[in-house]
């Protein structure tokens, strides 16, 4: 059945202005069995590489410029578990930014952290997280002087960076590391109008997703350092966070991937060429907008085309409906008030230039509200009961949304994606996150738990205490 459906909606016409970034161009629609293979011999060994594998990751680390490339294909996820186990020890302190993607927090929980939560800079004219200050950073470093790690997310889903270099600075003038969930940001070396890499920029470690921007099968990934002394570490915990029989057909997918980068540099320029074309082309959009690299102090992924519709008397649920069911074009993502369009180097001029004539065509038909509308995300930090790593002592009990308030929670709430979540176990659920909870659910948000959907079942655990 899963096949039926992948194979229809190849032929449906759809437009994937989404991941992953090789926008179905680059394969047979078949599925290539015939390439299916286990650990035989002379094909080598992804959890000892020594021959073609081996030859794969130093291929990488030549084209992203860094000491050492490790091949995930389990996804960035993998390498978030594998770099934040290496860099730490159990009951560590880390400091982490409050918009990491969700195997950030599933590491605290795994390897028994105490998180100490930042919140980045909020950009009220779409309502999301933005980047993070390294200002902020030394303050927090300053207060606890036994952090070790900083884990921040650069560039955000929404394609907004820090700046990675005076974060590493104060990291490392405090005795700490740094660690990057660079995921969205693999295409960042091969132009310069994208933003430096992490590591390049002095993160101690830095994770990239190839198939969201680049010609790769969804689920590889590179986990990249400098460090020569934190690589072994990475190599070895890679194997505790993937498959001990991995793909040979996504290894294979991730080779093709940087044959195409060595091979075909002057793409990304083209690439470049059509975004910034249809920058400019935007300015003729008279109620919706994009976010552009002026909004933003440190840097901005262009490739990200972030839709917003706060002015408009759309959603952007509404709009993603509208591109999706009368234009055929299906977008990366939705909330309130903006859409993603996530675009890669190999998406065309023409396709491209359609999504434009579209938007001006819907923003045409588009009126004013009345009102401004009113903000779902503005995020706080919860106070906090205990750790995650210790709701597994205390008694699990079912709530009704509505009687949560004031209880510990006792499992994870994000909207997905991006995945980052709007509380964690072991913190204490206001009433201000649940009237949040309830307006993103009303304007079609997909809220979750981590044991059901939010949207269908407005239920979740929380902890019981005497």
């Amino acid at each position: 059945m899963l096949y039926d459906k992948l194979k229809g909606y190849s032929k449906s016409g759809v437009y994937p202005f989404h991941m992953p970034g090789h926008k179905r161009r680059f394969y047979n629609e078949k599925l290539p069995f015939e390439l299916d293979i286990t650990e035989i011999d002379g094909f080598d060994n992804l959890q000892n590489p020594t021959g073609c594998i081996k030859a794969i990751e130093e291929r990488a680390a030549r084209l992203y410029e860094v000491k050492k490339a490790f091949i995930s294909v389990n996804g960035s996820t993998g390498g978030v578990l594998a770099a934040i186990r290496s860099m730490t020890k159990k009951g560590d302190r880390v400091l982490v930014a409050r918009n990491c993607h969700a195997s950030v927090y599933h590491a605290i929980e795994l390897f028994g952290l105490k998180p100490e939560f930042i919140l980045p800079e909020y950009y009220e004219k779409c309502d999301i997280f933005a980047w993070v200050c390294a200002k902020q950073i030394e303050k927090a470093l300053e207060e606890h002087a036994d952090i070790s790690l900083v884990i921040i997310t650069s560039p955000t889903y929404e394609g907004v960076c820090s700046d990675v270099k005076a974060i590493a600075e104060v990291c490392h003038n405090h005795g700490a590391k740094l660690f990057v969930d660079e995921a969205h940001g693999a295409h960042f070396p091969f132009s310069e109008s994208f933003p430096q890499e992490a590591v390049k920029a002095g993160a101690d470690s830095a994770v990239i997703s190839l198939h969201k921007t680049l010609p790769s099968m969804t689920q590889t990934a590179l986990l990249l350092t400098d460090s020569e002394e934190l690589s072994q570490s990475l190599k070895s915990n890679l194997s505790f966070f993937q498959s001990s029989s991995p793909s040979y057909v996504l290894m294979a997918s991730v080779e093709m991937c940087l044959d195409y980068i060595e091979k075909n540099k002057s793409d990304f320029e083209l690439y470049n060429e059509n975004l910034n074309r249809f920058y400019k082309a935007s300015q003729r959009l008279k109620n919706l907008r994009l976010l552009k690299k002026a909004d933003f102090e440190f840097g901005f992924d262009i490739g990200k085309l972030v839709i917003v519709t706060n002015n408009t008397d759309l959603s952007g649920v509404e709009l993603a409906k509208i591109l999706r069911e009368k234009y055929k074009i299906e977008t990366e993502m939705s909330s309130l008030n903006y859409v993603i369009a996530m675009t890669s180097v190999c998406d065309t001029k023409s396709s491209i230039e359609r999504l434009l004539e579209v938007l001006i065509e819907i923003d045409s038909n588009c009126l004013v509200p009345d009102e401004i509308k009113p903000s779902c995300h503005k995020l706080q930090i919860p106070d906090r009961a205990f750790l995650p790593c210790e709701a597994e002592n205390h008694t699990e009990v079912k709530t009704e949304l509505d009687r949560a308030e004031n209880k510990a929670a006792m499992e994870y709430i994000w909207a997905y994606p991006p995945g980052s979540p709007l509380i964690v176990p072991g913190e204490i659920i206001s009433g201000d996150l649940i009237l949040m909870i309830k307006s993103m659910i009303d304007a079609g948000v997909l809220v979750y738990s981590s044991q059901n959907n939010l949207n269908n079942n407005l239920c979740i655990s929380v902890a019981e205490f005497d």
